[in-house]
């Protein structure tokens, strides 16, 4: 699939004076620009892409496949399937057929880290090894017993506006102003107030990367009356997939970690944490950042009391038009807060953070599967 530039596409935000530049030196692994998806897709030969939805910028959002589709004999969609009390309606999953798994890179642009991790985990697909030549045989042995799905970057948008390529080693508050954006004062919206106004518009000085050129935000639109294309394309890929798992790669300032959606079966949140278990076990064997085992609960009730505050988001989405086991998974961006003058990750630990857990979620999947029958 040889890609074209788009004539009309969005404008990267200059960065203010006084703000730190787009570091140099960032290692030529770290493929997390728009061009280094579309140089990526131009080099596929086992797999096959396709453009899925076309942003309001302009620009495309591809989704990359790797083994067959396979049919499941779908004669409901889920939600009537389950009513029905039995999803097997919806999807007929046997052992005769591969599990199909969902990686959604970022849908907010400054999280530049799952981009790097997928035109990575595209080039292990193709070629057994990452962009540092390693070898992860394993890694592609296990993707081939599977249906896989990437969508590279789910807000090309919110990446292309975002001006810097790395934040590895910047203040934690310039990740927040270019990714959530300021009002017309200069403030910064931060979190969770960028999602107090959406979509975002009017009180705006810098649209942040959190969002499309039409101010929406992925993982809060409308999801029963999608405000963004991209989004619409993002649950349509579920529906005809039916994933058997997914992950939304998301970054945060804190060392990485799984967290489970809202609003879902509590058999599936059990499994979440269950997996969520396993990876944390698996950086500490790696020598990557982890957290405290401890810190990793039993599942909670969501909004046990008035006022909610827990969002039913994409991911719910995700998991309600699919039955896909969903989560978030956070990655650490490297930013470095006021009290800690030095990133604990390196651009390499990224990449391994995120390889290692695409490979934990494929033995998870082939090990675990859920046969709807």
């Amino acid at each position: 699939m040889i890609i074209a530039p788009l004539e009309k596409a969005s404008s990267q935000v200059s960065i203010e004076a006084g703000d730190p530049p787009n570091p140099t030196g960032i290692p030529d692994f770290y493929r997390s620009k728009l061009s280094d998806i579309e140089a990526e897709i131009n080099n596929i030969k086992t797999g096959k892409a396709e453009v899925i939805a076309t942003s309001p910028g302009g620009l495309s959002v591809y989704a990359v496949y790797y083994g067959v589709k396979e049919n499941f004999h779908s004669r409901a969609n889920y939600n009537s399937a389950v009513a029905a009390r039995n999803p097997v309606y919806y999807a007929r999953k046997d052992s005769s057929s591969k599990p199909v798994v969902l990686f959604l890179g970022p849908v907010h642009g400054q999280e530049v880290e799952g981009i790097a991790g997928l035109v990575n985990l595209i080039h292990v697909a193709e070629s057994g090894k990452d962009y540092r030549g390693q070898e992860w045989a394993s890694l592609r042995t296990k993707i081939e017993k599977c249906r896989v799905v990437i969508i590279p970057c789910g807000n090309p948008d919110g990446r292309k506006r975002c001006p810097y390529d790395s934040f590895v080693g910047l203040p934690t508050e310039i990740m927040t102003k270019y990714g959530q954006g300021t009002r017309t004062d200069g403030s910064l919206w931060g979190w969770p107030g960028a999602k107090s106004l959406h979509p975002m518009k009017g009180n705006v000085g810098i649209l942040g990367a959190y969002f499309n050129d039409d101010g929406i935000n992925p993982m809060h639109d409308e999801f029963f009356s999608p405000m963004a294309d991209e989004t619409a394309a993002i649950l349509e890929i579920a529906r005809t997939e039916t994933p058997d798992m997914t992950v939304s790669l998301h970054s945060h300032e804190n060392k990485p970690r799984i967290l489970p959606a809202s609003y879902v079966a509590w058999f599936m949140k059990e499994r979440v944490q269950d997996l969520t278990r396993r990876l944390n076990v698996r950086y500490e064997k790696a020598g990557l950042p982890h957290i405290p085992q401890e810190w990793i609960g039993d599942p909670g009730i969501d909004d046990e009391k008035f006022p909610p505050r827990t969002s039913f988001n994409l991911i719910s989405a995700l998991h309600h038009i699919s039955g896909t086991m969903a989560f978030t998974f956070e990655c650490s961006h490297g930013t470095v807060p006021e009290n800690i003058p030095e990133p604990f990750v390196t651009h390499g630990d990224i990449l391994d953070i995120q390889l290692h857990l695409y490979e934990e979620m494929l033995d998870y999947i082939l090990e675990n599967r859920l046969y709807w029958k």
